[in-house]
């Protein structure tokens, strides 16, 4: 038979029931709330009703589980972010919506794009990066001066474009190297030198 100190009694349902079915409150004596997590959900259900509010159907999942709202699936606990201060410990996003919604708020916050502006640039591209007409695009660039959009590169187009410090005439030289042509700085006077532009 359970000990007192192991058990509580919900003021709501007036079951006995674990200590750990009860959330906790710093509030109440004992610490923890008088209703068990079962009827504290269902009055915060029947409140929000009351006050004319939506209120999310509740999702039964197996142990060991929980319901991502944002997809709809039922996932392990292995699929979601720790939160410490949510009364199971876990994130409200799975980790897959989690790190598609931050993709989707990047794209805002730094380009002032929505995924289907992104998604029509790559298909004007028709699904190549830009420059080398290769490979997948995946970054989207964008001038560091002004912060227009110019396109959708691949990893290695996006990086080189970076290391030439989007300068033109810098990128211009870097063409008539590989093409076999090496600029030099011409002598203009004595100590003087002209470089190309």
């Amino acid at each position: 038979m359970a000990t007192e100190e192991s058990v509580k009694r919900c003021s709501r349902c007036k079951q006995h029931k674990p200590r750990v079915a009860f959330a906790r409150n710093k509030a109440m004596v004992d610490g923890l709330q008088a209703y068990c997590r079962e009827c504290a959900a269902a009055y915060h259900q029947q409140r929000q009703v009351a006050k004319g509010r939506k209120v999310r159907p509740r999702v039964e999942a197996p142990p060991g589980h929980k319901h991502c709202r944002t997809c709809g699936e039922i996932k392990p606990h292995g699929e979601w972010a720790r939160n410490r201060s949510a009364s199971d410990g876990l994130a409200t996003l799975c980790k897959a919506c989690k790190a598609a919604k931050g993709r989707e708020r990047h794209l805002q916050r730094s380009y002032g794009l929505t995924e289907a502006e992104r998604d029509a640039m790559i298909a004007a591209q028709r699904g190549l990066c830009a420059i080398c007409l290769d490979a997948p695009p995946v970054h989207v660039d964008h001038c560091h001066r002004t912060g227009r959009v110019r396109g959708v590169l691949c990893f290695n187009c996006n990086s080189a474009i970076g290391k030439l410090r989007d300068d033109p005439d810098v990128g211009r030289r870097a063409v008539a190297y590989l093409e076999g042509n090496l600029w030099k700085p011409t002598l203009v006077a004595p100590g003087v030198y002209q470089l190309p532009s």
